[in-house]
């Protein structure tokens, strides 16, 4: 199977809330999301560089969890790391402001 082609992250964007469209999957990704920021600022404030290693384990934890056991799909980011990573952070800034009607059956 050929892998869809995008000419940018807007044009790929549906296809990854497509993707997403377990809510469960969503939430997981979320709280991966909102626990690398909190640990990255932990790390920053204490200067604790040698756990950096934590941020991308933690926030491809949550959401590879999410994909494998809810979705039951292969994770973007094996085909497209950077959208992929775009991505987490823009359906983590809708979802933290409310803007959730962009996920279908919300």
């Amino acid at each position: 199977m050929n892998k869809p082609v995008f000419d940018s992250f807007w044009d790929f964007y549906p296809y990854y809330l497509k993707e997403h469209s377990h809510r469960v999957c969503r939430r997981l990704h979320f709280v991966g999301s909102a626990l690398v920021l909190i640990e990255l600022a932990w790390i920053v404030l204490t200067a604790n560089w040698g756990w950096l290693w934590l941020l991308p384990l933690t926030g491809y934890g949550f959401a590879w969890v999410g994909h494998f056991f809810f979705e039951k799909n292969k994770p973007a980011t094996f085909q497209y790391p950077l959208y992929s990573l775009m991505g987490d952070w823009v359906m983590f800034w809708q979802m933290l402001t409310g803007r959730t009607n962009k996920f279908r059956g919300e």
